[in-house]
């Protein structure tokens, strides 16, 4: 495989995390009681995928049950590595990014999966009109690894290229807009670019080759993802972090107007029809009860047996634990929430 880097990685020593965190984050405290137990949430990017942390923050719904938490911004599998050293307490992140690791030994758990699907556009340079048309080409991802690296791979050989061999990958590190700006200059020739940030490269003359969100992959994308030792030292404390999630998802459905205010904040989205457009799809995206999807685990491990061997006989019942989620289900406390 032919790989150009047009940014090196840096290397993130877990002795230096804590430090590092704070370089990389856009942290909002939430005031909350004085006895409130005080916890580190990680996501990976400012996209719509990961906007129910947001708003579970902005409704105060961790406050109203006695979390403290601090949302820090750790670009792609920092996240990843700052769960598995201990750094933060939990995290939105993808089946793609926590599987790899878990394979290997590392202590990850699923608790609720938020998003199912890809919501990925293809989009490519004008000059491209065919996905034959890629081989040759340079693709735009964050890092190797990452959740697009990873979701690149998986569409390539949805249309018959080897996306071992067909592309070469550039590392162009940083959130959508900046693979945007790669494109136009020349950089890259396409990338998968997450909603609302597709149409600013299609306003920019790039052109949308594919749409994921269209595309029968099962997939578990987003999800709540902590380590089982921390579930399991603190129960109570687990529990209380995922009712919040519930509530979010109850506010985002029925609140827009918060729902608004956190993508705006995150996102800087401040154009209020590309507001709207982001919140109807949010909507349609997060389900009521998320539980996550053990097809869509099954997606990643095929993808993964090919360099982790132990991927092929991995199942997926061993990466997630929805037993809380299930207590809350049964209960109808779920239910109730939409009454």
């Amino acid at each position: 495989m032919r790989v150009a880097i047009v940014s090196r990685v840096k290397r993130y020593l877990s002795t230096k995390l804590l430090a590092t965190l704070c370089i990389f984050s856009v942290a909002v405290l939430i005031s909350a009681p004085a006895n409130a137990a005080r916890l580190r949430a990680g996501f990976a990017s400012p996209s719509l995928n990961v906007a129910i942390l947001w708003i579970t923050q902005e409704g105060k719904l961790f406050e109203k049950n006695g979390v403290d938490v601090e949302a820090l911004y750790l670009e792609s599998t920092l996240a990843q590595k700052a769960l598995i050293a201990g750094n933060i307490d939990f995290s939105m992140m993808t089946a793609i990014n926590m599987s790899a690791p878990k394979l290997a030994g590392a202590d990850l758990i699923m608790l609720a999966g938020f998003v199912n699907r890809f919501t990925y556009r293809l989009v490519v340079r004008p000059e491209i009109n065919s996905t034959n048309e890629l081989k040759g080409k340079r693709i735009g991802i964050f890092r190797f690894g990452s959740a697009a690296d990873r979701a690149s791979r998986l569409v390539l050989a949805k249309f018959g290229l080897d996306p071992e061999k067909d592309v070469t990958y550039v590392q162009t590190p940083g959130a959508d807009p900046a693979r945007i700006a790669a494109m136009m200059s020349k950089i890259i020739d396409g990338a998968l670019l997450n909603p609302p940030y597709y149409k600013h490269a299609v306003a920019g003359g790039m052109k949308i080759l594919a749409n994921m969100a269209e595309m029968d992959i099962p997939i578990q994308h987003i999800g709540l993802v902590t380590s089982q030792k921390f579930a399991q030292t603190n129960p109570d404390l687990t529990r209380r972090i995922v009712k919040s999630f519930l509530e979010g998802i109850h506010l985002m459905r029925g609140n827009p107007e918060i729902t608004k205010k956190a993508l705006s904040k995150y996102m800087r989205i401040n154009d209020p029809r590309e507001l709207e457009e982001s919140y109807q799809l949010l909507k349609s995206l997060i389900p009521i009860k998320p539980y996550p999807t053990l097809e869509g685990f099954k997606t990643v491990f095929a993808e993964l047996a090919e360099k982790v061997p132990a991927a092929r006989t991995a199942n997926p019942k061993d990466f997630v634990d929805t037993r809380i989620l299930e207590e809350f289900d049964r209960s109808g406390f779920i239910d109730g929430l939409y009454k």
